[in-house]
């Protein structure tokens, strides 16, 4: 499975300024010092303009779908918001199944980003993604962490092919304790939904275990997966993408010692917060839900508004940028065509994904949806969110406000990943470190305290 999204588009919780997601083997014979000399060459090939040598390395799909014009669109586009290109600083190695990927770091004037490069079997690059770095420093708690107040265990989500890795942290003392789960947003993200220096899901986990609720989280199919996923050609739903591993991170819960088994709650981010409708109904003992900056809308015109808001940061919108806006639209308008059916190829969608993935979501309303969760539910959003906006909150807070049971609340200064930010929210404050704000952390934690069942 390949994926080219234009250059600044948004899959709800990553930046993927460029992303070509490609299933392919592993790379044989390579060792890890070749591959990070290779990607380190290719990388500064491109930061010198050279994109025609650049393109050299690519396999032939990639050579395709990424010619030189449009490798050099989309650096172009990468410099006009990161700032100019400084440096290139180090490299490292990351294996997902037989794949080998290499994360050059570079230094933009702004902001650091890491340039993701994926090998095939013979040492062609087969993807290309421009992501924010993922600091490899030790995480700093924020200060209402009580670190001596819990511990932590490795645990197996779910069984059989899709099992993934996870991490369960348990308050001390005496239990049952309420727990929960947390469930992320597009993308393929680690338990920590670690983006930069930020990690909002370890902030929640160390947060609210400090308070006495135990949380689960766990590294989502697709990061796990890649491979796997990448040799279905894309042919998946949310089904598989979030709902059933959600569902059984809730049966791990139920089943674990020193959990309160009629006080497990689960909180979706962003896409996550958009298919919690699905998950109460697939999951009836959880006892109550948060939606997270849940998106209410359409994911494709979610996309297409991203794109739109970060292209006119600047104020300008350039030839480039308008041919791109361009492309986006007509990936847009086919999610939407009557004629769009299951077998449509990833190729020609949003996401990577087959036409199954958008025809499972077609006449999905989860603001509508929500109305039959009969258990308690917050609602939370950032009021300095450009990925999922106050449009998202609002369907949400006119859906089900007359219910019993239901909360809402924005917070002025928070961004998409509930981290403080002043003045237009932009993609390279994802760069800069920061944390979960304990408001919203005691937020969470009265809203579960005060909606669980005592015995």
């Amino acid at each position: 499975m390949r994926r080219l999204l234009p250059p600044f588009s948004l899959c709800l919780t990553a930046i993927l300024i460029l992303s070509i997601i490609a299933g392919c083997g592993g790379v044989q014979g390579t060792s890890d010092d070749d591959a990070s000399a290779r990607a380190y060459k290719i990388v500064e090939t491109i930061a010198a303009g050279d994109y025609a040598a650049a393109v050299e390395a690519f396999d032939d799909t990639m050579q395709q779908s990424l010619p030189p014009d449009l490798l050099e669109q989309a650096w172009d586009s990468l410099v006009g918001k990161a700032g100019s290109f400084q440096e290139i600083f180090g490299t490292r190695i990351s294996t997902a199944g037989e794949t080998k990927v290499v994360f050059v770091t570079c230094r933009f004037e702004k902001s650091l980003m890491d340039v993701k490069i994926v090998f095939d079997r013979d040492f062609k690059v087969a993807g290309l993604f421009f992501v924010p770095t993922q600091s490899t420093s030790d995480y700093q708690p924020p200060a209402y962490v009580d670190p001596d107040s819990f511990t932590e265990q490795e645990v197996t989500v779910g069984s059989g092919e899709w099992s993934l890795p996870g991490t369960l942290t348990m308050p001390k003392g005496e239990g049952p304790f309420p727990a929960l789960v947390l469930v992320h947003g597009s993308g393929p993200n680690n338990r920590d939904e670690s983006l930069g220096p930020i990690a909002p899901f370890k902030d929640l986990a160390w947060g609210l275990s400090s308070q006495g609720i135990a949380v689960l989280r766990y590294d989502k199919r697709t990061l796990v997966y890649q491979d796997k996923i990448a040799a279905l050609g894309g042919d998946v739903t949310v089904q598989e993408e979030t709902v059933d591993d959600a569902v059984a991170a809730v049966d791990l819960l139920l089943k674990t010692d020193g959990i309160d088994a009629d006080n497990v709650f689960v909180l979706g981010h962003s896409l996550g917060g958009m298919l919690i409708p699905r998950i109460a109904a697939a999951a009836p003992e959880a006892r109550g839900f948060i939606i997270l900056a849940g998106a209410a809308r359409p994911l494709e015109d979610l996309v297409l508004e991203q794109t739109i808001y970060i292209v006119s940061l600047d104020g300008v919108t350039t030839p480039e940028e308008q041919a791109m806006l361009d492309q986006l639209r007509a990936v847009v308008a086919k999610v939407k065509d009557p004629g769009l059916a299951p077998s449509t190829p990833a190729a020609e969608l949003p996401f990577g994904v087959t036409g199954r993935y958008w025809l499972d979501l077609r006449g999905y309303d989860p603001a509508e949806s929500a109305k039959g969760i009969d258990r308690p539910v917050l609602v939370l959003q950032g009021e300095r969110d450009y990925q999922v906006t106050m449009a998202d909150y609002q369907r949400w807070n006119d859906a089900l406000s007359g219910m019993p049971d239901v909360t809402f609340k924005t917070y002025p200064d928070l961004n998409h990943l509930f981290i403080p930010g002043t003045g237009k929210s932009t993609p390279a404050e994802y760069g800069l470190p920061g944390h979960v704000p304990e408001e919203v952390v005691d937020d969470i934690a009265a809203f579960i305290l005060s909606t669980q069942v005592h015995k």
